[in-house]
């Protein structure tokens, strides 16, 4: 068992929460973002291809977004601020279909979670500024990229932000509903 990270309970299968171990002092701390073999024993045994970040302001919601084939899974942490982070089950068929689960991610806990294929991922920014980096298991293909509205009545996810400020591009994404015989699960 690793003394460097701990994984945490989620509601829903095939999610991973990992708490690292933080050294701090005086003068700062440090911590290991990722580690293969170690990541492997709490489950995430994902060849990663792509590392990604994004910064964004106080109120952003960045959501709900999936790759079909290959599908693409997600290791997410908030360097710099804080999140809250949101994935939603997308493999039909299974009682947890359509339900999410949310977690704050934020550089004070050093939080991760993995979101593997079959979910959509979203996050919110809580924070004044969050830069978000996360690692992905097959490149971006703009062709099998789909979206999840963000504000599906039918997921109901509380979004802690009255007024989000939401892309062009995500506020055009269907309903769950809607995009559902897209999917390839």
């Amino acid at each position: 068992m690793s003394d460097r990270f701990r994984r945490l309970e989620t509601r829903i299968g095939g999610l991973v929460l990992v708490e690292p171990r933080v050294i701090a002092d005086d003068r700062g701390f440090f911590f290991e973002t990722f580690r293969a073999d170690e990541y492997a024993e709490l489950g995430i045994d994902v060849p990663f291809v792509q590392d990604n970040h994004s910064r964004s302001v106080r109120g952003t919601v960045r959501a709900l977004h999936f790759q079909l084939e290959p599908g693409q899974a997600k290791l997410v942490r908030a360097a710099r601020g804080s999140i809250w982070d949101v994935a939603v089950y997308l493999r039909r068929g299974s009682p947890t279909y359509g339900r999410y689960e949310a977690f704050e991610l934020s550089d004070e806990n050093a939080r991760q979670i993995f979101v593997p294929v079959g979910f959509a991922h979203g996050f919110c920014v809580t924070s004044e500024t969050a830069d978000v980096a996360y690692k992905v298991s097959s490149y971006y293909d703009g062709a099998t990229e789909r979206g999840v509205a963000f504000d599906d009545p039918a997921i109901g996810i509380p979004w802690p932000v009255e007024e989000p400020l939401v892309s062009d591009r995500d506020r055009s994404n269907r309903t769950l509903e809607e995009i559902a015989p897209e999917l390839p699960w």
